[in-house]
């Protein structure tokens, strides 16, 4: 009974509000006034001429072009996309980035990624190297930001040929403190060198001072190992310099008179070659796997309306001695075999002249190696007498062993004594032998290095003399064992001729000499 009196009372509470709000309520808002004006406007429209519409239109035009152009020029000024650009000649292709006037690519023609016919040509630069390389930098707060900037190129064209002659392109920038850069780069159809002029024009109202860095940049792997050099290297006050990338962090900075700045790889290169030494200093960087090489040149003063010029060479490409030696710059000391390197350098100038002949490296290096023993047989022969001779006194050298067995230095003298009246030197066997290792090490050295050999072939199932030889691929991994995973057919003939040498060789007749 509760309940019902309870929801009779609810029902009849709704129905109060509902006639409430329906009777006494707040009415809708009309909106006269918005009427009135759209209807003013109808009849503006309707009592206009076809003149006055017509004028009404072409300024609503105007004023739309105008917005349209302001806007356009808000985005030359602050938005501008960089244009890229490609210069091609017939040795290579470069691609430059209006952003930084920066070189983005290096595509060489005579070079393959691979053995394969269908492999695309050499690509020097990293995709993954954002911003690109060969990058300007200076410490004047009034030109920071260079490798940055977005420059103006002089050239309408997006594809540049320069199949014959030499042509140029010019970078232009100015910065907020009003010093104007000028970066250009002069190719010739016959060379991979690239002359790079960079102007500094001085339009402020103060000096210009500091250093101008031209700066290489790479993508590395730290932890890679190799056996010749790679990494960052230069010519610092008539040096070589080669630093290891684990070493950066320590020496990152050689001053005194620079020549060149490099990061080199085993068969190519970039090099930022001063055309006159300068008093600067090789400065080097390391992080996130990206290095980078700058060649620092102090700048000296430019007075307000002055500018000053700097003058280089850009090298990217490879690491052949004939090309690098087509400038008197020092850039072929790129080319280092260590120790061995006054041999090693012979060896590879005396390999390119027999393949002048024999256009085959496999060959060359056959006919090396052959004119390296026949120079070296005199010593041979006196190697195989020495041990002959010895072999000969085995028998009185055992006799006085057994003899003086328990007097040591009476033993000793009693074999030089032996040694003096049959004129023998006991190290006769091995001294030959020992000055021959430094020119197989150089000679192996030069080999492991020589551009030339890369993707060389010779007979056969050998396409390639500076990859592993392996007859036939197998799809395993194995340690220890560079793929790809085959039969070391030269590998093992070579074991097999190294132990019928020694089974050919006489044995030694004395345990000192063996």
């Amino acid at each position: 009974m509760e309940q019902k009196r309870l929801l009779l009372a609810i029902t009849l509470s709704f129905a109060v509000f509902l006639v409430w709000s329906i009777v006494f309520g707040p009415k809708p808002e009309t909106k006269p006034q918005k009427s009135t004006e759209t209807t003013t406007n109808r009849e503006e429209k309707t009592t206009q001429t076809p003149q006055v519409s017509a004028q009404k239109a072409e300024l609503d035009q105007r004023t739309d072009t105008v917005q349209s152009n302001e806007q356009q020029d808000i985005i030359k000024k602050d938005e501008r996309p960089a244009r890229s650009l490609i210069v091609e000649t017939p040795l290579f292709k470069m691609y430059l980035d209006e952003k930084g006037a920066a070189v983005t690519q290096m595509v060489l023609k005579d070079y393959k990624e691979s053995i394969e016919e269908n492999a695309p040509f050499k690509k020097l630069i990293p995709e993954k190297l954002t911003g690109g390389t060969v990058l300007l930098r200076m410490t004047d707060p009034k030109a920071l930001g260079l490798e940055k900037m977005v420059y103006t190129a002089d050239v309408a064209e997006d594809v540049i040929n320069v199949d014959n002659g030499s042509r140029t392109v010019r970078f232009q920038a100015i910065t907020d403190g009003n010093v104007k850069i000028e970066k250009t780069y002069r190719f010739n159809a016959d060379s991979y060198y690239v002359d790079v002029d960079v102007q500094v024009v001085n339009n402020s109202g103060t000096p210009v001072n500091g250093d101008l860095a031209m700066g290489l940049r790479d993508v590395v792997d730290a932890d890679k190992a190799t056996y010749g050099f790679e990494g960052p290297s230069g010519l610092v006050n008539d040096g070589l310099e080669q630093v290891k990338i684990k070493k950066i962090e320590k020496d990152n900075k050689i001053s005194g008179t620079v020549s060149w700045v490099a990061i080199e790889k085993l068969y190519f290169m970039d090099s930022v070659v001063s055309k006159s030494p300068v008093e600067g200093s090789m400065f080097l960087g390391f992080k996130d796997n990206i290095l980078s090489n700058q060649l620092v040149t102090p700048i000296g003063s430019i007075p307000g309306g002055q500018s000053k010029t700097i003058s280089y060479l850009l090298f990217m490409g490879p690491k052949s001695l004939k090309i690098l030696e087509q400038t008197d710059t020092g850039l072929a000391r790129a080319i280092n075999y260590g120790w061995f390197d006054f041999i090693a350098k012979p060896c590879l100038w005396f390999m390119n002249f027999i393949y002048g002949f024999i256009p085959n490296y496999g060959v060359a290096i056959i006919i090396l190696t052959v004119i390296t023993r026949l120079i070296f047989w005199p010593l041979a022969q006196k190697s195989y007498k020495s041990m002959s001779d010895m072999r000969k006194l085995q028998p009185v050298m055992e006799e006085i062993r057994e003899k003086y067995k328990d007097d040591k230095v009476r033993m000793n003298e009693e074999t030089m004594a032996l040694y003096r009246t049959y004129k023998i030197n006991p190290l006769g066997g091995c001294l030959p032998m020992l000055i021959q290792m430094p020119v197989f090490l150089a000679l192996y050295r030069m080999l492991y290095g020589a551009i030339e050999l890369r993707h060389a072939p010779f007979i056969g199932w050998i396409k390639d003399l500076s990859a592993p030889d392996r007859l036939f691929h197998f799809d395993i991994s194995l340690p220890f064992i560079q793929p790809p995973v085959g039969i070391p057919v030269l590998t093992l003939i070579m074991g097999a001729t190294m132990i019928l040498q020694q089974k050919m060789s006489p044995a030694p007749g004395d345990p000192t000499q063996a």
